[in-house]
């Protein structure tokens, strides 16, 4: 029975599943009638099949409270390492190593994302070929937002710290985007595991950095990705002009929105 089980599965892929919602649980939960209830859904799996699309349609769970947090608290703490090259690399690095490990723990940590990530994985087991379909379009669409906006943070960092895409990539920020979203989920993927993904660290000065730090796997990913993709642009200037806007925009950053 458990090798014509494993068979269907590998012929078919594993599916959503969400028997453990009871249709009566939710009408009950939600303070409505059962008449209404069933008047809008007359049979259950209609109701399961909104569900589903509304899983799908919803934005990518976001943590920018806390990155936003975490921004500010470095960029207030370095705000002299803007005067020289190696001191600003040590900022996008800083910057890295801190970010993309909090990024980690609370994708790892999230139920929101899980499921995402499991509706990801399985959508394709769906019987209905038209809810697949409808699951993959929102899917898509929630990607492709969430990819943007990661994008446009990227473009924004980049651009105050004098860093460019390079050329020769012929690339985008949205390219780098997606890479970067899809090795932080296959992290935490593994992470679900084989936990000591998750304590995973290494006492390192990697990427050119001039002083030994703590780096945990998806910094060192995310810094992989990220200096493969940007450099130095040649055209930006450091003179006492543009150093005091990037402090005025720092200066912006870090005080506390009331």
């Amino acid at each position: 029975m458990l090798r014509t089980a494993l068979e269907m599965i590998n012929r078919t892929g594993l599916t959503v599943s969400l028997d453990h919602i009871r249709f009566e649980d939710v009408i009950r939960d939600a303070d409505v009638s059962r008449s209404t209830a069933y008047r809008h859904w007359p049979y259950r799996d209609l109701f399961f099949s909104d569900l589903v699309k509304e899983l799908a349609g919803a934005a990518v769970p976001g943590i920018v409270n806390d990155e936003i947090s975490l921004i500010r608290r470095i960029l207030d703490e370095h705000r002299d390492w803007l005067k020289t090259p190696q001191l600003r690399h040590e900022l996008i690095l800083e910057l890295i190593r801190q970010l993309a490990l909090l990024d980690f723990r609370s994708v790892l940590a999230s139920p929101g994302w899980r499921t995402y990530l499991a509706l990801h994985a399985t959508f394709t087991g769906l019987a209905d070929g038209e809810l697949r379909d409808q699951v993959q379009a929102a899917l898509g669409q929630a990607e492709a937002a969430h990819a943007a906006r990661v994008a446009e943070a990227w473009r924004l960092i980049a651009g105050l710290f004098g860093y460019r895409l390079r050329p020769e990539l012929a690339t985008s920020f949205t390219a780098l985007a997606t890479l970067l979203g899809a090795s932080l989920r296959g992290l935490v993927i593994t992470a679900l595991s084989t936990p000591e993904v998750a304590a995973s660290r290494t006492v390192a000065a990697p990427f050119g950095a001039a002083g030994e730090r703590e780096w945990s796997l998806p910094a060192i990913g995310a810094a992989s990705l990220a200096l493969a993709f940007l450099e130095p642009d040649p055209a930006a200037t450091w003179d006492d002009r543009r150093l005091a806007e990037i402090h005025q925009v720092l200066d912006d950053w870090v005080t506390p929105q009331p």
